[in-house]
């Protein structure tokens, strides 16, 4: 039975929130402004340049046939393009396509550099503590910076197939007079609130998953036995497997609710 007194143990031992938690890395000045760069931020820089360096170089074969990333990168844009855009979006996928990619990539790039322990990879080289890696997908600002793109996107597309004017009375659905203010209201409502949906949903999903897999590995040493250790290692590498899935999945939906979103703006049906 686990006493109170090794509760108390689990409880000041463990920090389940250190793998999430934004830590500062360094600061620097443009003019008067100071910059502050957390550990997030580097991983945002990371998993862009990874993007910028890795996509050329997968996409620069000139076979007939791909091969290795090439094929499997192509896949990836193909699957996204003919299974999900285009049942929804119709002829104006090819319009936003680029978007759904970028979207779609970026964020299943920084869920994946997420899960690497960059940190302890770091300590290993120098032999110092250091902040380095996180999960950037476990910050809400980050999440909702992203959902904010695509709220504009989003409207933007609307403004841009229907006019602004066709586009703000087709903003609620034909409904008889007297109810028409409330329907107006609930949809400008709706779309306020969709930024938030995906910003939480994507951060929500994210954080759990890392301080699931932080508590695991802290009862390590907790017990400090070989069985408990073989034990956690094991549930370790399932649950990292799961958060591989996890990671994957949330990109997907992230994606997948743009892409709707996209579709419900250019639509006079809506």
């Amino acid at each position: 039975m686990i006493t109170t007194q090794l509760v108390s143990c689990m409880l000041a031992d463990i920090d389940p929130l250190q793998p999430v938690v934004p830590a500062q890395l360094f600061t620097f000045y443009i003019g008067h402004c100071r910059i502050v760069v957390s550990n997030q931020m580097f991983m945002i820089f990371l998993g862009t340049l990874l993007l910028l360096i890795f996509m050329p170089l997968a996409s620069r074969s000139q076979r007939m046939v791909p091969k290795r990333a090439r094929n499997l990168i192509e896949s990836i844009c193909l699957f996204l393009r003919e299974e999900m855009a285009r049942p929804v979006l119709g002829e104006n996928t090819d319009r936003y396509i680029g978007f759904i990619w970028t979207m779609f990539f970026f964020i299943l790039t920084l869920n994946l550099l997420g899960m690497v322990p960059i940190e302890k990879m770091v300590m290993l080289l120098t032999g110092k503590e250091n902040h380095f890696g996180g999960a950037a997908t476990a910050n809400i600002w980050i999440t909702g910076a992203m959902a904010i793109v695509t709220f504009f996107v989003t409207h933007i597309a609307g403004v841009r197939k229907q006019g602004l004017w066709r586009y703000i009375v087709n903003l609620a659905p034909p409904v008889p007079w007297w109810i028409m203010p409330l329907v107006y209201f609930l949809e400008i409502v709706t779309a306020i609130v969709r930024p938030f949906t995906l910003a939480v949903r994507l951060f929500a999903n994210m954080i759990a998953g890392h301080i699931v897999l932080a508590v695991v590995i802290g009862l390590i040493f907790i017990f400090k036995n070989y069985e408990a250790a073989i034990a956690v290692l094991l549930g370790n590498l399932a649950l990292s497997l799961l958060e591989l899935l996890v990671a994957l999945i949330q990109a997907y939906i992230f994606t997948l609710l743009s892409t709707l979103y996209i579709s419900f703006s250019i639509s006079s049906e809506h």
